[in-house]
This record gives structure tokens, sequence and C-alpha cells, in this order.
């Protein structure tokens, strides 16, 4: 299997879905519908719903019901991004390669692009009903996504995140909590919901719930180093701006090589765990192991 080519052919077939259910650039409030496309139009590699719908084809899904959440959560993941990138938090200009919402549309606008996406995001996973009515699985993945993506998922992980900033009491601990629900919980819905939407049994979704932890700790300590190592063509955001806002990352307890090997001890932790399960899916083994030497 090439890894790069198969990523590249689900990233423009995840592309087609996502696109299906943006809005029309349309009325007095067309400003927000081109400020919310252009966010999650700007590129990214589509790892969440791109694991959320393996997950799903691991436990023999072949619905389309996947589909708007596969939407909903690109969408809730770049509201993230676009909220990050503002004044008030990372102050950053480019993402991905290019200007960041904000920058383009004003701050204000930045804002409401980011509340307009959260919301929109909602909107399009409950499109799911009109698929799959009398589909009890869709209300069970509907809590999931919501509760990883609120006050006790990412955005939690968010504010301990914002109010660390510069702490010179941050523990490991602390920054560990931060990584779990920032980056990790996102990703645990990801799989999750595609578990829950396929039918796995509750000891199923446990080993992905596991894996989709690992995964997701491996993925921001990668982001870390690459934050240190990479550059600004490459990584298509400026390098350097965790030691710009003086912030505490897990390079900064653990140091460059350290750091290295528990993305390699982690991403193997989880290919483990996936190879207990009785399903298999080789696409989905083979992208864990990928994020190790991503570089970008």
């Amino acid at each position: 299997m090439e890894i790069k080519t198969e990523i590249a052919a689900r990233v423009e077939q995840i592309e087609t879905i996502i696109r299906q259910y943006l809005p029309m650039e349309e009325g007095y409030q067309k400003t927000i519908f081109e400020a919310m496309n252009y966010s999650i139009l700007a590129g990214g590699k589509r790892l969440r719903p791109m694991l959320m719908q393996e997950t799903y084809r691991l436990f023999g899904g072949k619905s389309k019901v996947i589909e708007p959440f596969m939407a909903a959560m690109e969408m809730i993941h770049t509201y993230s991004l676009v909220h990050d990138d503002l004044p008030a938090m990372d102050n950053d200009e480019y993402r991905r390669g290019k200007k960041t919402t904000h920058a383009v549309y004003g701050e204000a606008m930045g804002i409401l692009a980011g509340d307009a996406l959260l919301n929109y995001a909602f909107e399009t996973a409950t499109k799911a009903f009109e698929l799959e009515p009398d589909n009890i699985r869709i209300g069970k993945a509907l809590r999931v996504l919501a509760t990883k993506a609120g006050v006790y998922g990412m955005v939690g992980g968010q504010v301990v995140d914002v109010e660390s900033e510069q702490d010179a009491a941050m523990t490991k601990e602390k920054l560990d909590f931060i990584y779990e629900l920032k980056t990790g919980a996102l990703i645990e819905a990801s799989m999750l919901i595609g578990a829950i939407l396929a039918g796995a049994t509750k000891n199923e979704q446990k080993v992905i719930e596991d894996v989709a932890k690992e995964v997701g700790l491996a993925f921001q300590i990668q982001d870390d180093i690459l934050d240190v190592t990479s550059t600004l063509e490459v990584l298509g955001k400026p390098i350097g701006s965790d030691e710009k806002n003086h912030k505490i990352t897990y390079v900064t307890y653990e140091g460059i090589e350290k750091s290295k090997a528990d993305v390699v001890r982690l991403s193997e932790s989880a290919v483990a765990h996936m190879d207990s399960l009785v399903v298999q899916n080789e696409f989905l083994r083979e992208l864990i192991l990928y994020l190790i030497a991503r570089e970008k």
C-alpha cells in the first residue's frame, strides 16, 4: 500500500463530501458564508473525518449516514483553529500557508465565522436523521460530538491552556490534561462516532477510545516537535510560535529526542490495540503509523 497515494485519494473524497454541506454564499449575511467557506476550504489534512470514516469502515459501516458527521467534525475543528488564530489567542496571521480568517475578514468577522461554523456543524450533523430517521445510534453519536467538543472536551482543554500560559507552576500532569482535551477529544470523538454508527460493541468502542487517546497525544507531541524543527514553507504556519509566546510544551519537559521516541511509542501502542480487534482495516493501521513521520 502506497500510503501517501491512499491518503490523497481519501482527502479528495472527503473534500467532495464537505463541499456538499457548505452554505451558499448569498443573502445579506453573505460575508459570513464567505468567511466560513474560506476557513474550511483553506486546506488541511482532513485527519479527523478520515479517522471517522475509516473507523466506520473498520466495523463494517457502509451507509452515507457517516457523511454529515464527517463534515460536521471538520467544521468544529476548523472553528477551533479560526478562534485559536485570533489576536486574543495565538495572534497568528498564517494557517495552512494562507492568511488566517481574521487577517482576511477582520477580527469581528473572524469571531463570528468561528461561532457560525460551530453552530452549522450541529445543523449539518442532524441531517443524518434525514438519511436514517429511525437510526437510534445517530443520537448517541451527536452526544459524543457535543461532549467532546465542549467544556468537558476541546473547549475545556483550551481554557486550561489559556490560563496556563507563562505559568511557572505548569506541571507535566496539567500539560497532559490539556493535550488530552484540546487535541485528543476531537480525535476520540471522530473514531468513537465511526464505531458507534457502525454498530461496534461497548468493548470495541472502549478499545477505539484507547486507540484515539494515544493517537491524539502522539499527534500533539508531533505538533510541538514540528514547531521547533520545521519551516514556514513546509508547515504552512509560523514556526517557533510556542517559544515566541513563552509557551510550555511537551518538548519543554522532555526534549526533542524523548518527544520523538514518545510519538513512536504511543503510535505503536495504538496500533497494538487496533490489532487486538477481530476486525481489521489495513489503511487505518498504516495511517496511524504514517502520522509518526508527518512533516506538517
